[in-house]
């Protein structure tokens, strides 16, 4: 099994994937498919503030590191402008969701939240909004922020942690104790939020099978709805911070996949329900009712019981999906500042659907979601028959069942779920190598 771990293969956390975005899908036609939105179309709306006080090595996202106040004055100024231009073409719509990552969301500040919820609140019904959440560096929180947080509706936390070993933690350049972690948390446990998630990851340098099960299990103490294990993309020709992590002290295929099966284990020993590939929840939790009912989605934000018709993003590199397709802000905040100051969207690219587009994200979205898929309910028998031959070497590994049009990924195959799924990827491979490894 272990060629099937070193492949690399996307995330999907949207088909087409991003690799396949083109600039043809500009701020005009996206413009024009927001407005061809449904009246009564509910939405999400995700909102990216690409600022940390410092990079941590290992970090894949989109944020820089910032010291002063000042350009994230001038970015806030801009996403107010971005989320008024939005509205222009959408109207007052109902929000389910909304959910503020980074970078570090905190950087903004409470003023800085309270100016975009102002704003969010005039020009959107957020009357509805069932999910508020927020990604929190547990190194820069107070419990200030958090009952500012909860003040301002949020009820959902997601806390990086990681890992929780002082050895490893110095190796990734991000250094948090556990008794940190567990302050962190308690706060926003008192200030009234409730929802918990903790983010943990394995392939990390100098992590073994032992010190991940430990993170498993100091994580499962911290009692959080939601755990979600990745795995360390190592893509240091894309991330020049991650060029400081001495690639000899990364684990190799066999010891990641070792690593993700024994956290598994230990979380699922915890009474975790395991959801999709690489998430736990209590059964108690909304993902993991979601996951029970078949109602269980995939976005970039990950595995999400968010039923929105539409995913609206705000920020430099925010992607939006609606029903016509996909678009992505400028990433460089340059670039998307000079965008928002010429009172235009910040729209950079994006992909318009096709109906075979829309049928194979179906698939692979139910495939990761829900492990299988009955592809006799979707199309014509004949219509797969080169994807069902290419599942073959999965079937033949245990991997994989097919009866008739149902494809069933076995427990054995669920750490290989985004490879398998990648059968039905009609898109030729495009720059493999920012893609991470299938375990």
């Amino acid at each position: 099994m272990l060629h099937f771990a070193a492949v690399n293969v996307p995330r999907y956390t949207s088909y087409p994937t991003a690799p396949h975005f083109n600039a043809r899908i500009g701020s005009e036609r996206y413009a024009a498919w927001l407005s061809a939105l449904p009246a009564d179309a509910t939405l999400s709306l995700y909102l990216h503030v690409p600022f940390c006080a410092e990079l941590c090595l290992y970090c894949g996202c989109n944020t820089k590191a910032v010291r002063k106040r000042e350009p994230v004055d001038r970015y806030l100024r801009s996403l107010i402008a971005e989320i008024e231009l939005t509205a222009s073409h959408l109207g007052s719509r109902r929000v389910a969701h909304l959910h503020w990552g980074g970078g570090t969301p905190s950087t903004l500040g409470e003023s800085g939240f309270q100016t975009v919820m102002d704003r969010l609140a005039r020009l959107f019904d957020l009357t509805e909004l069932r999910e508020h959440a927020i990604e929190i560096d547990p190194r820069h929180a107070n419990p200030s922020l958090a009952e500012a947080l909860a003040h301002l509706g949020v009820n959902r936390a997601s806390f990086g942690v990681q890992d929780f070993s002082s050895e490893v933690q110095r190796a990734i350049g991000r250094v948090q104790p556990f008794e940190v972690v567990r302050r962190c948390i308690d706060a926003y446990r008192n200030a009234g939020i409730d929802g918990i998630n903790i983010d943990l990851m394995y392939g990390l340098p100098r992590q073994s099978a032992a010190s991940v099960a430990l993170n498993a299990d100091l994580a499962a103490s911290l009692q959080p709805g939601r755990i979600a294990l990745f795995g360390y993309a190592h893509v240091p020709w894309l991330k020049k911070n991650q060029r400081l992590i001495d690639a000899a002290l990364l684990p190799g295929h066999e010891d990641r996949l070792a690593q993700a099966r024994i956290a598994e284990n230990v979380l699922t020993g915890h009474g975790y329900r395991a959801i999709g590939l690489d998430h736990f929840a209590d059964p108690c939790d909304p993902l993991a009712i979601a996951a029970e009912g078949g109602k269980l989605h995939r976005n970039f934000q990950g595995y999400t019981a968010d039923q929105a018709d539409a995913l609206i993003g705000f920020g430099a590199s925010a992607i939006s999906r609606t029903p016509s397709g996909y678009a992505q802000n400028a990433s460089d905040t340059a670039g998307y500042e000079r965008a928002i100051a010429s009172s235009r969207l910040p729209t950079a690219k994006g992909i318009e659907l096709t109906a075979d587009d829309a049928l194979r994200g179906l698939i692979i979205e139910r495939l990761l979601c829900d492990l299988r898929v009955d592809l006799g309910a979707l199309a014509p028998s004949e219509a797969f028959r080169s994807e069902i031959s290419a599942l073959r070497p999965f079937v033949d590994a245990g991997l994989v069942a097919i009866n008739g049009g149902q494809v069933v990924i076995l427990e054995a195959g669920r750490s290989f779920a985004r490879l398998i799924a990648a059968t039905f990827d009609a898109y030729p491979p495009a720059n493999q190598t920012r893609h991470s490894a299938a375990v």
